[in-house]
């Protein structure tokens, strides 16, 4: 027998080399019969200031995938991604709302709800860990000192390469915010939804107090709240969904 559909279905805007995001999603919402996840995907490739990266990020290809998302009749539609770090993050509230005029669906985007729970975790000094090239990372940082946020540490990678984001370990990913936990933020960011860090958000909590916030875990937090939902019902990843 066909089971009925979720009563609240979210939409995602994924991009085209990310294999890390949607099984993670999967993951937090398995306990969760009456929510599912849905994603439209646009093409990236790689992370960096050339012209040709920065392209991947034109709204008319988001907007395309939202598109493909409403047909679905999702209750929300959340740009699941991290780019508004570095191109400012006007960019993501422009691109929100030509997503709800264009379908009528509420949106939202990872990196804007991640803001939200740094001023709802009261977070001034926060840290960093991304995969990113420093030219990247730096206008992170540089956006966010923009905002009045004090950085007490980073962790970047180095790599330009969206697909390679997903290779790096748990442990890897572990290492770095255990090091950066070593400076006390009030904060640790997990900033790439390409990496694995969502399932670390209880271990290094417990291990250090300090709050934890994945780019994934927020972009599911903050779907869920706009399709009407309720996002404590998600244990087990994080005080984030706590609030």
């Amino acid at each position: 027998m066909i089971s009925n559909l979720a009563s609240t279905r979210l939409g995602m805007l994924t991009p085209s080399s990310n294999t890390v995001l949607e099984p993670l999603t999967f993951s937090m919402l398995a306990n969760q019969s009456d929510i599912s996840a849905h994603f439209s995907r646009f093409r990236v490739l790689k992370i960096s200031l050339e012209a040709d990266s920065l392209d991947h990020f034109s709204n008319v290809p988001m907007l395309e995938a939202a598109d493909l998302l409403a047909d679905a009749k999702v209750q929300s539609i959340c740009w699941n991604g991290t780019s508004s770090g570095w191109l400012g993050f006007e960019k993501d509230s422009a691109l929100i709302a030509e997503i709800e005029a264009r379908t009528g669906i509420n949106a939202c985007s990872s990196i804007l709800a991640m803001n939200e729970l740094l001023a709802k975790f009261n977070a001034k000094r926060i840290c960093f860990i991304t995969p990113y090239l420093s030219e990247i990372q730096q206008k992170i940082l540089n956006n966010y000192r923009l905002k009045g946020y004090e950085i007490a540490a980073e962790k970047h990678l180095g790599d330009p390469s969206n697909f390679s984001f997903a290779t790096y370990s748990e442990a890897d990913i572990l290492e770095l915010c255990r090091a950066v936990a070593n400076e006390r933020p009030d904060a640790i960011l997990i900033f790439c939804t390409n990496f694995r860090g969502a399932q670390l958000a209880p271990l290094i909590e417990e291990e250090t107090g300090i709050t934890v916030l994945d780019s994934v875990s927020t972009a599911l937090w903050k779907s869920i709240q706009v399709a009407g939902g309720e996002p404590k019902t998600i244990r087990g990843w994080g005080r984030l969904f706590d609030v």
